[in-house]
């Protein structure tokens, strides 16, 4: 079978012809039909990253959509953070207590596109952020995947309006595009000016910020906040440290959570993607996407260690 392969840490996958792998005690072999390239994957296969420096060679890919005995399954994998592969090639393996079966007639590509970007978004608003019906949220960095799939995902849990902000204009094209209620650019380091852009946005206080980005940009969305109000911040893009008004943390009793989903349990992570895949077989998430052919896998793993791709790349074998 063709899968790309990690030669050496932080040098781009080629693509290498491979023995179909063997399933262990509870594993199973997926035939994969789709496999994101995500900023994960990348990190894990940097060598620099809190996984440390992973064992070469291997496949990346740290999900995938596949089929088992004919069904269509969502599965996760260890790849770069633990010794063995991952999900780009033609097989992979996996526990079969992780498989998640998928709703029949869903698209494959649009589930792994959403994939735990999704997760990551729902469950930082709902299980972290506690996302009730009838709140308004601001989405942080909304022309990204999590970020679309948040705009998508509040909605669906409720939200009576959900106010996206995003650096450029494509990104905010994205996030209206998603269903936001009002766009904000930031296309400024000006605290204040922000400021005024999220008051100007949002109708009356917000209830919830979810936050990628952290930096100035959460900084000013804090302003926003109701007392009592939450910020759950699940990334850095925009800083690793963020300038928050002291008086407005403890001025209006705001709550700052943290999320990543390595915090959830096998359960929770499986209830999540069947809630995604659920949306995606409505038509009611859908991620900016690009499909790629598994071999041309070394220039798109390029572009997004880069930070050049629109959307989500996903590779069809």
């Amino acid at each position: 079978m063709r899968a790309a392969e990690i030669r050496l840490p932080g040098v781009a996958p080629v693509v290498v012809d491979r023995e179909v792998p063997r399933a262990g005690d509870g594993e199973v072999v997926v035939e994969v039909v789709a496999a994101p390239v995500t900023p994960l994957d990348v990190l894990c296969a940097g060598g620099k990253s809190y996984f440390g420096v992973p064992r070469t060679p291997y496949v990346p890919g740290v999900q995938g959509v596949g089929t088992v005995d004919g069904r269509l399954v969502w599965f996760p994998t260890s790849a770069g953070m633990e010794p063995g592969d991952g999900s780009m090639a033609g097989a992979a393996v996996a526990r079969r207590s992780d498989l998640v079966e998928l709703p029949d007639g869903v698209d494959p590509v649009l589930v792994a596109a959403a994939g735990l970007s999704a997760v990551a978004a729902h469950m930082a608003m709902t299980w972290r952020g506690e996302l009730v019906a009838g709140e308004q949220v601001v989405v942080l960095g909304a022309g990204g995947v999590v970020g679309q799939a948040a705009v998508q995902l509040a909605r669906l849990a409720g939200a009576r309006r959900v106010v996206a902000a995003a650096r450029s204009a494509e990104a905010r094209t994205r996030a209206a595009a998603a269903g936001a209620d009002a766009v904000v650019a930031l296309d400024t380091s000006d605290h204040m000016e922000l400021v005024g852009r999220f008051l100007a946005a949002c109708d009356g206080a917000a209830d919830l910020v979810l936050d990628p980005l952290f930096g100035v940009p959460a900084a000013a969305a804090a302003h926003t906040l109701r007392a009592g109000g939450r910020m759950v911040t699940l990334g850095a893009s925009a800083g690793r440290t963020c300038p928050l008004d002291a008086a407005v943390l403890y001025g209006r009793s705001l709550r700052l959570l943290g999320y990543t989903n390595k915090e959830l349990t096998g359960a929770q992570q499986g209830e999540a993607v069947g809630v995604v895949a659920g949306a995606v077989a409505r038509g009611e998430l859908v991620v900016a996407h690009e499909v790629v052919e598994l071999g041309e896998v070394t220039g798109a793993w390029e572009r997004q260690e880069a930070g050049v791709v629109r959307g989500r790349v996903v590779l069809v074998p």
